[in-house]
């Protein structure tokens, strides 16, 4: 099925491109942990590109950088207006865009919203990135459940949470309390849950040790674990591709993506069982079908998940997931995470997201 690509003749000789940009902070529903700390709040910057002669059908595009994750954490939003002031003093055709793109290279979460936004403009403006069947028929793609770090209470009710809203998948971050306490978490589950009735994943954010992270693994592997993602820091490949072997658990690569983009010598180096996709901190949809095609042609599984955008960015990457035949559970389930995100048809349910044709946006939040 066709990917992310920019038609470069969608420009008429009639046609003005003009751009504005403005800034949301997000507000967290409650303190969410990492091996890297806990995030209250987070900025995200919008991009919206429109013609001339019809303001009123625009496309939206998202930029959230994280810290400590994106690469242009510290950048984002003077590239934001850079790129708009260039959209706006100049011509703009298809191959000037795509040059656009290409000069927005160091700004991985820029190059995300631009491309976004075009390929919503090119819709209509009617926030359909892609036209599939999770865009138009409403089908949906299945996703984990996210258990945050926090207080082993907290972690505990969470899962709970997730299981009764019928997530047959979830995902548990850890590496940040004790192992003791989340050894223990994993046993709770396991006496509750077989493997059979449900998947664990584990992301440790390259919190674990690189010298005793094997002897982790073999810990946390009694519990029928699908796999853990980024168990140690990037840029260790040696070790990375020693763990990979060894581990009783999978191995997803996620941060080692990062900023990367030797696709094929870093997969064949460290040999990973997976790879996680996050548009926004590798650059865009292109990026990551580069990604992909390296990946299946070393027979490596992936699958995608969003990075804390609001519904803005977690609708483009639900719909690029839609455009792929992949039918390993994403990492889409992020759309409950801010008192102040925008309101939108994605609906979670089952242990899956849809797009309802039936909902409408509303971007009341978002002050061009």
């Amino acid at each position: 099925m066709p990917r992310a690509t920019i038609n470069i003749y969608f420009f008429s000789k009639q046609m003005k491109l003009r751009a504005e940009y403005c800034k949301l902070t997000l507000n967290f529903r409650f303190d969410a942990g990492t091996s890297r700390g806990v995030l209250k709040n987070k900025d995200s910057f919008f991009i919206k590109i429109y013609d001339e002669l019809s303001p009123e059908v625009y496309g939206l595009g998202e930029a959230g950088p994280l810290l400590d994750l994106s690469l242009d954490y510290e950048t984002a939003f003077t590239q934001i207006q850079n790129v708009c002031q260039v959209i706006n003093n100049e011509d703009i055709d298809g191959v000037k865009f795509e040059e656009l793109i290409k000069n927005s290279h160091a700004y991985p979460s820029v190059v995300f919203a631009l491309e976004t936004a075009m390929l919503d403009l090119q819709n209509q403006g009617q926030r359909i990135i892609y036209k599939n069947d999770f865009s138009l028929n409403q089908s949906p793609i299945s996703i984990n459940g996210l258990v945050w770090m926090g207080e082993k209470q907290f972690m505990l009710d969470q899962i709970k949470t997730k299981i009764n809203e019928g997530f047959k998948v979830i995902k548990i971050k850890v590496a940040a309390i004790s192992l003791e306490e989340e050894l223990s978490l994993l046993s709770y589950i396991r006496k509750e849950f077989k493997y059979n009735d449900l998947t664990i994943r584990l992301d440790a954010n390259g919190g674990l040790q690189p010298n005793t992270a094997l002897e982790t693994l073999k810990q946390f592997s009694e519990f029928d674990i699908h796999s853990i993602e980024q168990p140690i820091k990037v840029n260790l490949w040696d070790k990375m591709a020693e763990i990979c072997k060894q581990s009783p658990i999978p191995i997803a690569l996620d941060e080692e993506l990062i900023g990367n983009y030797a696709y094929d010598a870093l997969l064949q180096q460290i040999k990973p069982q997976y790879i996680i996709l996050k548009p926004s901190l590798l650059g865009g949809f292109a990026v990551c079908d580069k990604w992909i095609k390296s990946a299946e042609k070393h027979q490596i599984a992936w699958w995608m998940t969003s990075a804390l955008e609001t519904n803005i960015g977690l609708n483009a990457i639900s719909q690029f997931c839609g455009n792929i035949k992949n039918n390993m559970p994403h990492g889409l389930g992020t759309g409950k995470l801010y008192h102040n995100n925008v309101d939108s048809p994605l609906e979670v349910s089952q242990g899956t997201i849809k797009y309802n044709q039936n909902s409408n946006w509303n971007l009341e939040y978002l002050q061009f």
